[in-house]
Order: structure tokens, then C-alpha cells, then sequence
């Protein structure tokens, strides 16, 4: 391979690191690509079974040197024979392999890599059932950009689900601007501590008697429902301040043996719990996370880890496809939309629909680009390539949905816009179903959401 005469830049490295590894791979090797904070790699080679020639090193020493400079380390090449540690890096539970490379072939190909944030977008996994065998039924509430009208949707759709007969956690997330826990709970209604409290005590051992979440005085109409929120940012204690900045500064360090993601979800489970100390005795079987908006680590574990469904909101602007299509081309180039795009459902938030402007029209645009942007986590067959056969078409290209189909991920779920919802309250909000203007901007929404949120595996009607 003949040395680069153009600089690499940080988008090029990693197809390069990826393409010299797999050179390597073909040759029989395990390797394991390594990239740094600072996106610089490593190759480590798996020679103890195949050993390797000092011709063979010194020619894949000098590709990863000359095509990768200066996004590779001081140590272009490893090989495992000369490690101490060789099984635990190459075994990491981090590393991810590559799926994009043809299965079968001699070799594998896994890459681990390190970063300062945001590594938790490529962890994707979906809770499991209670241990009693019940399911909870987690939903994320996302929206790339702020000012979509989410928290509001959350707080709407919660008094549907509690209508239905559903006990109903809200669980504010968005830690940097709270919101829900005011609209559902009023300031005064709000229990002691927060979210952000739980992860700051955690820290130290203390969250033990944290009070966590609070039941709203919404009276649902099956008498059934109850509904619960665990804000952000909790009431506090009478006389001492409340030191909330001082608090979110603090919450997203990684500590020894206990990662952000893994304390964001200890939270989450201990506001659940709290509910099971209710008058019911019952845990909730409905879950809304309000998660907050941008590429930040929040929404990463909410919407990676936390839920079984999430709830993509946004505008037809060029900012939120460009966003979302970010965000979708990292899970691709991760191999993880296999698994990310079973979680995934569209919202088109504050759709108008006047004269100038229908709501058929605008839902139409927004249907185009929203496919577009989730193209990239479909499967598709390659120019000229068709199946061998029908089995092959189910078992490799089996999610392809059309742009038409209203049951696909990047299909909308519209909520007219309503200005009426502009700045809603606690106490604005009370019997809200019975206003003809909420019934128009959010019946659509609230249907086919709490239809897609109680759907259990293969029940697509949604029932409890």
C-alpha cells in the first residue's frame, strides 16, 4: 500500500483503521483495533496460535504508520504474545465487533474504543422482565433539539396511560433543564429530594431514605390508574439550601467500579421501587423517561439501555435531521442498528395545519426526510445483488420497510401544534382530555403511543 500524501483527518481514520485491520484478519488473525481519547489506533494482533514473521510485522507496522499518521499511537502494532494482559483486552466486554465485514471469512475484527463521553450511544440493550416475571414498560422521550414540546407530550400522554388503568411513573431525566415534575406535580407537590440527589448520594453510600418520587393528585377516570413523578430536582428541606448546581456538577463522573450508565440506572430503579411502598403496594408497569435533548450522555443510557421503546421528537427543520442523521450514522458504523432501530418511532411535533400550511402536506415532507435520515439503519440490498432465495431475503434483508409504511420506525406519529400548550402549568392542565384542542392536537399521538408502549412481544394491539 503506498503511503498517503494528504493529511488523514479524524472522519477518514476510522474507515482506514478499519480497512488495514481487516487486511489482517484475512490472513487468520484475531485482531483488535484500539482507539484512544484522542481517536489515535492501535492494532493488537492475536499471534499466540499463528506466529508472526518479522517481514509479515514490519510491512503492517509501516501501513498503519504511513496511512494513519497522526491518528495513530506511538504503538502502531502490538502483538498478544508480548502482553501480560493480552486476554483481557482482547476479551473486553467494550469492544464491539465488526459487523460490517463479511462473516465467515478467516479471522475477526473487534474494535474498543475509548472516549470521553457518549460511549454509551453503542451500548444498546433493553431491559428484561421483572423478577417476578411482570414486565414494566420503559419509554424514552427524546428529542434532538429542545423547545418540541416533549416534556408537555410526556406529561399528556401519562395521564392517558393512568386513564387506561396503568400505574404510571414519570422520571425526569432532563437534569439540566426539570420540567416535568413541576407540570405534573406543581412546585409544592414535589417530593424531597430528585434524581440528581440520588446520584450524588449514591456516590458516597448515602441514598439510602431518599424521597424519591411523589403521587400527583391527577384522579384518573378507571380509579384504577395511578400516576407518580420523580423529578429532577427535588422540593428540598425547609431552612437549608438547595444546592442544585453545585449537585449536577458532580453527577456524571464515572466512579471506581461504577460507571455513570450504571448509577443513572440504579436511580431509575429506585424511584421504581419507591412506588411499590405506595398505598397500591405495586411497582408501575409504565415507565416515561423524559430525557434530554443533544448528544449528551442522559440521553445516550435512556435511550441505549433504559427502555424498550423510544419516542424520537422533532420539527422539519434542517437541524433536527441533520442531528438525528448523526446520531443514526454512528449506530450504523458501530454495528449496533440491528438492534437500535426495534426502539425506535418518530414523533412530528407541532405539525401545522392552517390554510397556507396542512397538516397533510408538511407530514408528507417530513415522512421524506425522516426517511431518508433512518435509511441508514435499514437493511437494503446492494446494487445488482439479489437473493439466492426467499429464506435468504427474510433471514438478511428482513428490515427494509418502504417509505409508505405507517408502522416503521421513521414513519410520524403527529401532535398538532396548539398554542393554547404554550407555557402549561400544573394547575393549567387539570382535566385537559375534555378540551376540544387538545383532543385535535394530541388524539393521534396519544392513541398510537399508548398502543406502541403496552404492546408486549408480538402484541401488536397493545393490550395490559
Amino acid at each position: 500500500m503506498s503511503p498517503r500524501t494528504t493529511p488523514v483527518r479524524f472522519d477518514e481514520a476510522r474507515p482506514l483503521a478499519l480497512s488495514l485491520a481487516r487486511s489482517v484478519a484475512d490472513e487468520g488473525y484475531a485482531v483488535l483495533l484500539v482507539r484512544d481519547v484522542r481517536g489515535r489506533f492501535t492494532l493488537i494482533v492475536d499471534d499466540r496460535d499463528q506466529p508472526v514473521d518479522d517481514e509479515r510485522r514490519e510491512h503492517w507496522h509501516n501501513d498503519l504508520t504511513e496511512q494513519l499518521t497522526p491518528y495513530v499511537t506511538g504503538r502502531p502494532l502490538t502483538l498478544a504474545s508480548q502482553m501480560i494482559t493480552a486476554d483481557a483486552l482482547l476479551n473486553s466486554p467494550r469492544a464491539s465487533p465488526d459487523t460490517l465485514r463479511p462473516s465467515g471469512g478467516a479471522g475477526s475484527v473487534r474494535l474498543l474504543d475509548n472516549t470521553v463521553v457518549g460511549e454509551d450511544w453503542a451500548k444498546v440493550s433493553t431491559p428484561g422482565p421483572e423478577a417476578d416475571g411482570s414486565r414494566t414498560h420503559r419509554t424514552a422521550l427524546y428529542g434532538f433539539k429542545g423547545g418540541v414540546g416533549r416534556t408537555t407530550a410526556t406529561a399528556m400522554l401519562a395521564r392517558r396511560l393512568a386513564d387506561d388503568g396503568h400505574i404510571v411513573l414519570v422520571v425526569d431525566l432532563d437534569l439540566e433543564s426539570p420540567g416535568a415534575g413541576p407540570l405534573l406535580a406543581g412546585l409544592e407537590g414535589l417530593p424531597r429530594n430528585g434524581i440528581v440527589d440520588h446520584l450524588v448520594e449514591a456516590a458516597v453510600g448515602n441514598a439510602d431514605g431518599l424521597e424519591l418520587v411523589t403521587r400527583t393528585d391527577y384522579v384518573p377516570r378507571s380509579r384504577r390508574g395511578e400516576l407518580w413523578v420523580a423529578p429532577a430536582r427535588g422540593r428540598g428541606t425547609d431552612g437549608v439550601p438547595y444546592a442544585y448546581v453545585d449537585k449536577l456538577n458532580r453527577v456524571y463522573a464515572d466512579l471506581p467500579g461504577s460507571s455513570f450508565a450504571d448509577r443513572l440506572a440504579d436511580a431509575v430503579e429506585a424511584c421504581e421501587n419507591a412506588v411499590a411502598l405506595g398505598d397500591s403496594g405495586l411497582r408501575p408497569d409504565v415507565v416515561l423517561l423524559d430525557s434530554r435533548a443533544g448528544i449528551h450522555d442522559v440521553a445516550a443510557v435512556t435511550i441505549s439501555r433504559l427502555c424498550d421503546l423510544a419516542l424520537l421528537f422533532g420539527a422539519d427543520n434542517a437541524q433536527t435531521w441533520a442531528g438525528y442523521g448523526d446520531l443514526f450514522a454512528a449506530w450504523h458504523s458501530s454495528g449496533r442498528a440491528p438492534a437500535i432501530r426495534e426502539k425506535l418511532r418518530m414523533v412530528a411535533s407541532m405539525v401545522p395545519d392552517t390554510v397556507h400550511h396542512s397538516k397533510d402536506d408538511y407530514l408528507g415532507a417530513f415522512t421524506a426526510r425522516s426517511y431518508e435520515c433512518f435509511a441508514a439503519l435499514y437493511d437494503e440490498l446492494a446494487p445488482g445483488e439479489a437473493p439466492s432465495c426467499a429464506a435468504d431475503v427474510t433471514a438478511r434483508y428482513a428490515f427494509a420497510p418502504s417509505e409508505k409504511d405507517d408502522s416503521a420506525p421513521h414513519h410520524p406519529i403527529p401532535i398538532l401544534f396548539e398554542p393554547g400548550l404554550v407555557g402549561l402549568g400544573a394547575g393549567d392542565a387539570r382535566n385537559w382530555q375534555d378540551r376540544a384542542f387538545v383532543k385535535a392536537a394530541y388524539g393521534e399521538f396519544l392513541d398510537t403511543a399508548a398502543q406502541l408502549i403496552t404492546a408486549g412481544p408480538g402484541d401488536e394491539e397493545g393490550t395490559r
